[in-house]
């Protein structure tokens, strides 16, 4: 029928015959602590004005959702080489086509993932919410982190949480936009902020595009953040604007976060003691209770995996000079090691490395 939507969707066949018309973008998501990049999010590009949703949904509706899925995986997985240091890689799969044919072709031609982070997007219904687990499983034990919208998706947000335990938490535009003047979107992020910190991931603001919006976002604690106020897409790997490095400065330091080591808090892989396979380091080897009990680590040397005792604890609203001074001050073969950030319970928050410390007190 003409003026259908169906009428008026591309024609993704030579697309995928020519994958070169297929382009790839990268949004830096940004430390707000650090005022640094922490990572980059590959968009996908087409031809011609359609945005990348109409193209995957014209892709679906002729059958070939999962070729065109692969071709962008392929695409953004080409550039993990060129990251710049310290950084990630956050790539999007539909959760319905992770374990397709093309998709798992392509995830199975780069045995190391380490530096990407599997963003699982969308909001179709996911049909076996447990074999998604169990690639999810298999794709970590290769290295890769885990992301996933707040909402959408084939189960409900909190219900994609605890079954998947993701590494990184997407707060979308549609929360963060006026979030300095909504305390209901503000409860929210905070919801989701102690959520996160509870499991072990990072909420991300996407979307800041106003200097309220950043810094609400600062005032409530959240550690990433990513909009066009901080960086638009670009062809390149680019590094923050010296400019907004200073806005974000400024907006951290108003908000205290700064000072504690709440805001250098990365996410860790907990694994009880007694698991065979604790996974690619750093790991934390926790007791029933989610307590403590050792460290797996990678020399950064000789990348030789060995199990470190836990030499430091220290909690979310601890001092960052103090902190320093505590680890600075351990044995000389502990001295680097990272600090386990623990909730009052004495359960596991996460990592924070003596470098960000430094670097955190330098800053001030």
């Amino acid at each position: 029928m003409p003026g259908t939507l169906t009428s008026r969707l591309p024609d993704c066949r030579p697309l995928l015959a020519d994958p070169a018309d297929l382009g790839i973008v990268f949004q830096p998501i940004v430390d707000l602590a650090r005022a640094r990049v922490a990572g980059y999010e590959a968009l996908s590009r087409f031809p011609g004005t359609a945005g990348p949703e109409v193209w995957f949904a014209a892709a679906a509706d002729a059958g070939v959702a999962a070729e065109l899925q692969a071709l962008a995986l392929h695409r953004a997985l080409a550039a993990v080489d060129r990251l710049p240091h310290d950084t990630f890689l956050v790539v999007n799969v539909a959760p319905h086509l992770l374990g397709s044919r093309p998709v798992q072709a392509v995830l199975a031609g780069r045995p190391d993932l380490r530096g990407v982070v599997l963003g699982l997007t969308g909001h179709e219904v996911v049909a076996d919410p447990a074999a998604v687990r169990v690639q999810v499983a298999a794709l970590r034990a290769r290295g890769a982190l885990v992301a996933l919208d707040d909402t959408g998706g084939g189960w409900s947000g909190l219900g994609r949480i605890a079954a998947l335990r993701p590494n990184l938490v997407a707060l979308d535009r549609s929360l963060v936009a006026g979030l300095d003047a909504d305390p209901v979107r503000q409860a929210i992020a905070e919801v989701l902020s102690g959520l996160t910190g509870r499991t072990d991931s990072w909420l991300l603001a996407q979307g800041v595009e106003t200097r309220g919006e950043l810094a609400a976002v600062c005032r409530l604690g959240l550690p990433l953040a990513q909009g066009w106020l901080l960086g638009r897409p670009a062809s390149g790997f680019t590094p923050l604007h010296p400019e907004v490095a200073a806005l974000v400065r400024a907006q951290t330091a108003r908000s205290g976060v700064a000072d504690t080591v709440a805001g250098l808090l990365r996410p860790v892989r907990q694994v009880e003691a007694t698991e065979p396979t604790p996974g690619v380091p750093p790991v934390v080897l926790v007791d029933p209770s989610g307590a403590p009990l050792a460290l797996r680590l990678a020399d950064p040397r000789t990348g030789a995996v060995h199990t470190a005792a836990v030499s430091l604890r220290a909690h979310r609203g601890d001092g960052v000079p103090e902190t320093l001074h505590r680890a600075l001050t351990r044995p000389p073969a502990q001295r680097f090691d990272p600090v386990v950030c623990t909730d009052t319970a004495g359960a596991v928050l996460g990592l924070v490395r003596v470098e960000d410390l430094a670097s955190a007190a330098a800053a001030r």
